[in-house]
C-alpha cells in the first residue's frame, strides 16, 4: 500500500513514521526504475500517490519539530 492518509499519519508514532518514510522512498525508487524502463500508465498513478504520501509524512514530521 503506497497511499498514506493524514489520519493514519496522526495515529503513528515517530518511529513508525520514519520506517514508513523509508518504505515509501524505496517504493518510489522502484517506480522510477520501472518508469525508466518504459513502464505502463498504471504506474504513473502509483508514482504520484507515493510522492504525495512522502510529502504528507514529511509535512507532519516537520510540524511536530516546531
Amino acid at each position: 500500500m503506497t497511499h498514506v492518509k493524514s489520519r493514519d499519519i496522526d495515529n503513528m508514532s515517530d518511529e513508525a513514521r520514519e520506517s514508513r518514510l523509508l518504505e515509501l522512498r524505496e517504493d518510489l525508487l522502484q517506480l522510477r526504475a520501472q518508469q525508466a524502463l518504459g513502464g505502463s500508465a498504471s504506474n504513473l498513478g502509483a508514482y504520484k500517490a507515493t510522492r504525495r504520501s512522502i510529502a504528507r509524512l514529511l509535512t507532519k514530521m516537520n510540524e511536530n519539530k516546531e
